[in-house]
């Protein structure tokens, strides 16, 4: 028994051997192991530590060059808008006269993009294009220079500017172009007024000159790193002259006209651009919604304007702040506080007198004219009867003349439009006749539908109601020249719009839509040409409202009311509405306006612009108005608009020069 144990025993431990043997190598294998993974992570950092350093210094040597770069683009921007503002020399009272040199000359363009090419670009004066001095010495290392242009790749360029004087007609000789411009403003270039008889000069009130750029700048910081941007747009520099005295002025020439306007009265001027000149009679308040970007020149009677924060601040400062809010306003082409009030016409013309005579002058600021025997010779009516004796309680009339020879009779216009008694609905039709573009109205007065068709090809005048049609030799005139209609409104219109699809204006036409009362706009009144871009870059490198070449072919609409609101009724919560036109609502003690009295308005579109004794309630979710330009060139406006006498004041006798960016694109190309 003992034998078997020790023999079990024995062998036991020698199995316990045999283990612990084929076990040694385990120990270096998870060491060897250990190690690995070990090295493998000290790898992994270093490369992770080696990365970021590198992407950190990617990310420095790039963002550098690209401040620089962005930095040279203004550097060079700025540098070209003050040497052309440093060459507009206009001494006040100056004239534009055709043989004699404008205030910018042919070579200002090309002589700036010489000295700047000489200054910033890769061969020009070092410290010129080095960024970093003064408090910025400490800052990243950067320089840039730009490049010239060369054929078919981007560079530095500034081009011969477009330009618009702005002058009254002269006194002596016939302007050609007849058109207003826009003229060019460089001596000799394309469409460079000229006169013809016995020609002085022009006084000028205005020159606008917009020259296009483009800045192509490379950045560089440290290193061979280089970043490129390019930028392009335009150098706009307003140079204003005032008249030393009176001067008269159509009040279509303003994008903005209010008279009454007190300052701090709780109200504020609606946020956005707003194009064309501006005035008030009283003051401007500005809040703190939104933005405001004054594209031409603003006038108050108010020394001060109006800052509403939760109280309102009377300042005449250009920005305001108070506490944590700013209202800063941008005015791009200077500021006249303090001016002279523009008088209101009691009626600078009477539209019911044009429609008799073409002239409207006569009667203007007199009541009871023309007179009702005045009418009665003058008017008639689509059978030929005459206007009655005793007035009108309703009616379509016209200017024109009836002679009977052999039997035959004859009509002839006399007048310069239409006069509707008693209120009407009113749509205007851009339209055509056989070959001949025509202008249609359609008017429904009492119960009767009357449509007139103006042909200023044919020279003819077709008025039909029921079933009588009647044809006139000749079209209605303004009295001293020109094929112009005016539709007067005895009373109010419940209705005024084009036709239900297409344009309502036909190219050629002149109109003016008055009213003694109310004019309702029920839906879109559009020109069948559109004399201005409502979209920046419609015109490349151009902004919006800007005049369209080749698109001014004298169609133009006036609408207004002396004693009574322009009002906005859409069928439709929530449509958009367009309207191309001068609307005027002013008059001596007036409070008219434009005010929204149906469904709420999308977006309001006005080309032309808006002159109102008040500002009411337009209700719509966005209004833009583009000024149609044309209007500003002193003689042009909607016929027999009303008009204005400006008196000089101290503030008109200095010459302004106020230099703007219109930037229309910023590229950083991938490199």
């Amino acid at each position: 028994m003992r034998m078997t144990n020790m023999t079990r025993n024995s062998s036991s431990q020698e199995d316990t051997r045999v283990r612990c043997k084929d076990s040694r190598g385990v120990a270096l294998i998870t060491t060897l192991l250990l190690l690995t993974v070990m090295i493998a992570m000290t790898l992994g950092m270093v490369i992770a530590v080696t990365s970021d350093t590198l992407i950190s210094r990617y990310y420095q040597t790039y963002r550098s060059s690209f401040y620089a770069s962005d930095s040279g683009v203004n550097v060079v921007r700025q540098y070209m808008l003050n040497q052309l503002v440093s060459n507009a020399t206009v001494a006040v009272g100056t004239v534009f006269d055709p043989t004699g040199p404008p205030p910018l000359s042919g070579t200002d363009a090309s002589t700036t993009l010489t000295n700047a090419l000489n200054l910033y670009s890769s061969t020009g004066a070092a410290s010129n294009r080095q960024i970093n001095s003064g408090k910025g010495a400490s800052s990243w290392p950067g320089n840039f220079y730009v490049v010239n242009a060369q054929a078919g790749t981007p560079g530095t360029t500034l081009a011969a500017p477009n330009c618009m004087p702005i002058f009254t007609n002269p006194t002596d000789g016939v302007l050609s172009p007849a058109q207003p411009g826009p003229y060019n403003c460089i001596k000799g270039g394309p469409n460079y007024p000229s006169c013809t008889g016995v020609c002085k000069t022009f006084a000028i009130t205005d020159f606008q000159y917009q020259f296009p750029y483009s800045i192509t700048a490379y950045g560089q910081s440290s290193g061979n790193g280089q970043q490129l941007v390019e930028d392009s747009g335009q150098l706009v520099l307003n140079i204003h002259v005032a008249p030393t005295g009176g001067q008269a002025q159509n009040f279509a020439a303003w994008g903005m006209f209010i008279d009454q306007y007190t300052q701090c009265d709780g109200s504020t001027l609606v946020p956005g651009t707003i194009n064309g000149p501006v005035f008030t009679n009283g003051s401007w308040n500005f809040g703190t919604a939104g933005s405001y970007i004054f594209t031409d020149k603003v006038g108050s009677v108010s020394p001060t304007f109006g800052y509403q924060f939760s109280t309102c601040v009377g300042s005449s400062a250009l920005s305001y702040k108070s506490g944590n809010q700013t209202i800063a306003p941008t005015f791009q082409s200077g500021v006249t506080l303090g001016a002279n009030k523009v008088p209101l016409p009691t009626d600078s013309f009477n539209q019911k007198e044009a429609v008799v005579d073409g002239q409207g002058t006569t009667c203007a600021g007199t009541a009871g004219c023309p007179s009702k025997a005045t009418l009665n010779a003058a008017l008639r009516d689509v059978n030929g009867t005459p206007y009655p004796v005793g007035g009108a309680g309703s009616g379509v009339f016209l200017g024109y003349t009836q002679t009977v020879s052999g039997g035959v009779t004859t009509n002839t216009m006399s007048g310069g439009g239409i006069l509707v008694e008693g209120n009407a609905a009113v749509t205007l039709t851009s339209s055509t006749s056989g070959a001949d573009p025509v202008q249609v109205y359609t008017i429904t007065n009492n119960g009767t539908t009357t449509t007139v068709t103006v042909d200023n090809t044919a020279k003819t005048t077709t008025v039909k109601a029921g079933a009588k049609t009647t044809v006139i030799t000749g079209v209605p005139s303004v009295q001293s020249g020109g094929e112009a209609t005016m539709l007067y409104v005895d009373g109010s219109i419940s209705s005024l719009s084009g036709p239900a699809a297409g344009p309502a204006i036909q190219d050629g036409y002149a109109t003016t839509v008055a009213a003694a009362s109310n004019i309702t706009i029920t839906g879109n009144i559009v020109y069948k040409t559109e004399p201005v871009t409502m979209t920046q870059n419609q015109i490349p490198n151009t902004p919006a409202d800007t005049l369209i070449p080749g698109n001014n072919n004298g169609q133009v609409l006036g609408i207004f009311t002396a004693n009574g609101n322009v009002n906005l009724n859409v069928p439709t919560s929530g449509q958009n509405l367009e309207i191309d036109a001068s609307i005027a609502t002013v008059s001596q003690g007036g409070s008219g306006g434009i005010v929204n009295i149906g469904n709420p308005i999308n977006t309001l579109n006005i080309v032309g612009g808006r002159i109102q004794n008040t500002i009411q309630n337009i209700n719509s979710s966005t209004r833009n108005v583009y000024f149609d330009r044309r209007f500003a060139q002193g003689n042009f406006a909607p016929p027999w608009f009303p008009s204005t006498t400006i008196t000089g004041t101290p503030q008109d006798s200095v010459t302004l020069v106020a230099p703007s960016v219109q930037r229309t694109q910023w590229i950083t190309p991938l490199s």
